[in-house]
C-alpha cells in the first residue's frame, strides 16, 4: 500500500516538474502546426483563385505584348522541276512548275518609342489586377533589298506585289486604327492567316516597290495602341534598333537578351525610363530570308511590369513565421511561469496558441478587402490585445501581461519589417533571431533548472 502511494506521489511530482511541462509545451507546439498548415493551405487556395481571375482578366483585356517587325515582304518566282512520263510512248521528260515564294527583308533602321500607362485595376469579385495601356510608335527605313545574297535572279522578282508585314501578339487587344506611312503614301494593315506560332500576322495591301521607293529607300512611320499586361518586349530586327520606354510603373524588371543602357535608365516612385540600342553585330541573324521567317524569340528584350510582392505572397511569407511566433510566445510564458512560480495549465497554453493561429486567418481575410499593412495592423493589435487580457486572468497581475503584450508587439513588428524587405530580409532576420536568442539566454540565466 505504501509502495503504491509512493508511486502515485512520484507520478504527480513528475507531471508537475519543469521537465514534464517543457515536454508538454513542446508537444503542444508541434500539434499547433496542424492548424497552421491548414491556414497555409487556405492562403494557397485564395492565391490560386486570384491566379484564375488574373488569367480571365488578361485573356479579355490583353496579355504580354511581343512585337516582331516590321519587315518588307516581296514575292518571287521559283521553278520546281519534275518528271512527266508519256503513258503511250513511255518517254520521260523534265518539266518546270512555277511556284511563288516570299523573300523577307528587315529594316535598316528601326526606332521605337513606347509610353506605358498603368490602368485602373480591373475587379473580379474581391480580386483586383493591374493592367496597362501601351502607346507605341515605330519609325525607320528599308534600303534596297539584296536578292543576290538569297541567290534570286532579278527577272524572277515580283516588285509590284511587295508588302510590309508585322508579327505581334494580342490582335484583339489593339485599340487603334492600323495605318503605316510609306514615304508619301499610306497603307492599312490587315490580319493574315496565323503562321501557327504565338504571333499573328498583319500585312499591308500589295504595292509596287519600285514606284514607291525614293532614293533607294522607303521610310516608314506607324503607331499602335495596345491593352496589355505583364510585359512589353521587342525583337531587334533593325540593322540599328533603338527602343525608348517611359512608364508610370514603379517596379519594372528589365529582361531579355539585351540590357538597357545604364546611363539613361531611371527608376523611382513616379515610374521609369529605359533605352536600348542594338546593332546588327550584337546578334547572330541575317537581314534577309527566303521562304520562311526565322524564330527569333531568343532575341526578345524589354520590360516586365511586376508587382514586387502581392498580398498573398506577403500572407504566405507571414505564415512561414508562425512556428517561430508560437514557439517564442510559449517560451515567454514558460519563463514567466518558472520565475513567478505561477502554474499555467496546458489548456491555457492551447488557448494562447489558437489565438496566435487566428492572427493568420484574420490577416488573409482583412487583406482581401484592404491593404496588407492595414490588415496586419488590425490582426496584430487584435491578437496582442486578446492574449494580454487573457494573461491578466492567468497570471493574476498586470506586470507580466504588459511585458507579454510589449514582447508580442515587438515580435510582430519585427516580422512585418522582414516581410517588407527583399534584398536584406535574410540578413535582418538572422540578426533579429540572434538577438532574441541572446535575450532568452540572459533572462533565463538565473533560473535553477535542476529544481
Amino acid at each position: 500500500m505504501e509502495n503504491q502511494e509512493n508511486q502515485v506521489h512520484e507520478e504527480k511530482t513528475f507531471f508537475q516538474s519543469t521537465t514534464a511541462k517543457m515536454l508538454m509545451v513542446g508537444f503542444l507546439t508541434l500539434v499547433l502546426l496542424i492548424p497552421l498548415f491548414f491556414v497555409q493551405n487556405l492562403i494557397s487556395e485564395r492565391s490560386q483563385r486570384k491566379t484564375e481571375m488574373v488569367d480571365e482578366v488578361t485573356d479579355l483585356w490583353g496579355k504580354d505584348v511581343l512585337f516582331y517587325g516590321p519587315m518588307l515582304r516581296i514575292p518571287y518566282t521559283s521553278y520546281e522541276a519534275y518528271n512527266v512520263t508519256n503513258p503511250k510512248t513511255g518517254v520521260t521528260t523534265i518539266e518546270r512548275k512555277a511556284i511563288t515564294n516570299y523573300a523577307y527583308f528587315f529594316p535598316n533602321e528601326l526606332k521605337n518609342t513606347s509610353k506605358i500607362k498603368k490602368n485602373e485595376s480591373l475587379k473580379r469579385g474581391i480580386f483586383n489586377h493591374v493592367v496597362f495601356t501601351a502607346d507605341m510608335t515605330f519609325k525607320g527605313n528599308f534600303t534596297q533589298p539584296n536578292f543576290s545574297k538569297l541567290g534570286i535572279e532579278d527577272e524572277n522578282i515580283q516588285w509590284e506585289k511587295a508588302a510590309v508585314i508585322v508579327k505581334t501578339t494580342n490582335l484583339k487587344s489593339i485599340k487603334s486604327e492600323l495605318k503605316i506611312q510609306l514615304n508619301n503614301d499610306k497603307f492599312s494593315f490587315e490580319p493574315q492567316n496565323n503562321d501557327k506560332s504565338n504571333y499573328s500576322v498583319l500585312a499591308t495591301n500589295p504595292f509596287d516597290y519600285k514606284a514607291l521607293v525614293n532614293s533607294d529607300k522607303i521610310n516608314f512611320d506607324f503607331a499602335i495602341t495596345y491593352n496589355g499586361s505583364n510585359s512589353v518586349k521587342f525583337i531587334p530586327v533593325g540593322k540599328i534598333t533603338t527602343v525608348s520606354v517611359d512608364s508610370d510603373w514603379e517596379s519594372p524588371s528589365f529582361e531579355g537578351s539585351f540590357a538597357a543602357n545604364d546611363a539613361s535608365k531611371t527608376i523611382n516612385k513616379d515610374g521609369f525610363h529605359a533605352d536600348w540600342k542594338v546593332l546588327d553585330i550584337n546578334r547572330t541573324f541575317s537581314q534577309q530570308y527566303a521562304n520562311v521567317l526565322p524564330d527569333l524569340d531568343d532575341y526578345l528584350f524589354g520590360v516586365k511590369l511586376i508587382q514586387t510582392v502581392d498580398e498573398y505572397q506577403q500572407n504566405e511569407r507571414a505564415s512561414k513565421y508562425g512556428f517561430l511566433v508560437i514557439g517564442l510566445t510559449f517560451l515567454i510564458f514558460f519563463l514567466i511561469q518558472s520565475v513567478s512560480k505561477i502554474n499555467i495549465h496546458i489548456f491555457q497554453y492551447s488557448m494562447i496558441g489558437l489565438a496566435l493561429i487566428m492572427f493568420y486567418t484574420l490577416l488573409i481575410s482583412v487583406t482581401e478587402h484592404s491593404t496588407f499593412s492595414f490588415a496586419y495592423t488590425i490582426a496584430g493589435a487584435s491578437v496582442v490585445a486578446m492574449i494580454t487580457l487573457y494573461s491578466i486572468s492567468i497570471l493574476k497581475n498586470r506586470k507580466f501581461p504588459m511585458f507579454i503584450g510589449m514582447a508580442l508587439t515587438v515580435l510582430y513588428s519585427f516580422i512585418y519589417v522582414i516581410i517588407q524587405m527583399e534584398d536584406y530580409a535574410l540578413l535582418v532576420g538572422s540578426i533579429g533571431l540572434f538577438l532574441i536568442l541572446g535575450a532568452v539566454m540572459y533572462f533565463s540565466r538565473k533560473i535553477d533548472w535542476s529544481k
